[in-house]
């Protein structure tokens, strides 16, 4: 296998690194019980804590080990976070898809979010961390937000399909919560996630109509997504984001054993030990590890991944645009995104559209990949508050190119509000609405 052995991050005084946890561990049992079944919870080992280290007041939050299916059909389990707010609407259910962008479980957000983690080296988890922020401003609603380890116990980045699967199946155990948690068994349900937590909503908003019917999801806000991944290959490498190319491949290789043999029989035997270490780091050190590398001029073959047969159909697989989805999307997009071109949204949207799908799709001039998380969240909460609300979008499609994102009046309390309330939160005031509106 090209997975390499997860080495755990050094921690702090802090929770136990997943790979030496067993909550984590996939029960054998597991295939005996439906997808969504709790098979274990707990309170989280330490408070959960904006940046790891302050901690939120939260009403009460929990860790949920749930059954899930792998790309392959195969029972498996992964965890769960529950965060619910003070005066918390429990009939209103958001799960958040983080951009863990990892290949080792020791990143995973159950983890990553709790005070006193592992940072890792060099920051390794500190933008999961940062993440929270945007999930304040969801929690500041009022809403339950549930957050899945959607990469599974192999930590499969890039598997997305299992990471659709593991989204649906945890809002399925969020709402099997009810019993120690509150949550409404008929919550409106939304979905949000942004770049490597886009293509998990993504994915679960196609997989959904067979997967999971039941589930009446409201609609999904999904940002700086990623559909197509063969091309975002050449797009990154030798770039700012050229460190999620060897993550990718290690997250794929996790899943599919044939991509693991091949990457084994295709890396320069010079270049195997600084490959491999990928993944034993998070996501920001290996974007400063492999800061402007040349990560395909690591393989004797530089067509490979392009032209093998075998890595040509996982790459397919696990591209967007396989199935159209049912329920409605607010999807936007910086039109300079650097990891993925604007043009492959642009041909997705399209193809969903043609489907008979539901997409405002909004473009963004002013911005690129990592600025726009920040500034099209206002834009994107203000569309999840309508549809929590019970608003309906309108059927069809929609598209608008925009100078910037920042200059939609509209938007501007929730900006407002979740900056001054994140500041808030740092020094403990309780979690939850209102502090303004």
């Amino acid at each position: 296998m090209a997975k390499a052995i997860p080495t755990p991050l050094s921690p702090r005084s802090g929770p136990m690194v997943p790979s030496k946890d067993s909550f984590y561990a996939v029960p054998d049992n597991v295939g005996q019980v439906e997808p969504g079944t709790i098979l274990k919870r707990r309170k989280p080992l330490s408070p959960i804590a904006a940046f790891g280290i302050a901690r939120l007041n939260l009403n009460s939050s929990y860790q949920i080990l749930y059954r899930t299916t792998d790309s392959f059909g195969n029972a498996t389990a992964t965890v769960l976070t529950v965060l619910i707010p003070h005066k918390a609407d429990r009939s209103k259910l958001l799960s958040y898809q983080v951009a863990e962008d990892a290949a080792s479980i020791d990143c995973a957000p159950s983890y990553a979010l709790q005070l006193h983690s592992a940072s890792g080296p060099l920051l390794g988890t500190l933008l999961t961390q940062g993440e929270l922020l945007l999930v304040q401003g969801a929690l500041g609603e009022g809403w339950v937000v549930v957050i899945p380890d959607f990469q599974g116990p192999n930590s499969a980045f890039l598997a997305n399909r299992r990471a659709g699967y593991a989204t649906l199946d945890g809002i399925r155990a969020a709402l099997n919560s009810s019993p120690f948690t509150g949550i409404r068994g008929n919550s409106t349900i939304a979905m949000w996630g942004y770049s490597g937590g886009s293509l998990a909503t993504n994915h679960a908003a196609e997989l959904q109509p067979e997967y999971a019917p039941e589930l009446q999801i409201a609609g999904a806000a999904v940002g700086g997504t990623v559909p197509n991944i063969t091309k975002a290959l050449t797009t990154i490498n030798k770039g700012l984001f050229a460190g999620l190319i060897p993550t990718g491949i290690l997250g794929l290789s996790a899943e599919y054993p044939d991509v693991a043999q091949l990457v084994l029989d295709h890396l320069k035997p010079e270049k195997t030990e600084a490959f491999f270490k990928a993944g034993t780091r998070c996501l920001l050190a290996n974007a400063a590890a492999y800061l402007l590398k040349d990560i395909i001029g690591m393989f004797d073959d530089r067509n490979f991944m392009y032209q093998n047969k075998i890595v040509v159909q996982v790459l397919n697989e696990n591209a967007l645009g396989k199935k159209t989805p049912k329920i409605p999307l607010y999807w936007y997009k910086s039109v300079f995104d650097q990891v993925s071109r604007v043009a492959d949204s642009d041909a997705v949207v399209k193809k969903y559209c043609d489907g008979g799908a539901s997409v405002e799709y909004v473009r963004d001039i002013a911005s690129e990949h990592a600025s726009y998380a920040l500034i099209g969240a206002p834009k994107a909460i203000y569309w999840l508050k309508k549809i929590m609300k019970g608003k309906k979008p309108k059927s069809g499609c929609s598209r608008k190119t925009l100078l910037s994102s920042l200059l939609d009046i509209k938007t501007w309390g929730i900006a407002i509000k979740l900056g001054v309330n994140a500041l808030l939160n740092l020094f403990h005031k309780p979690v939850g609405p209102p502090v303004f509106g």
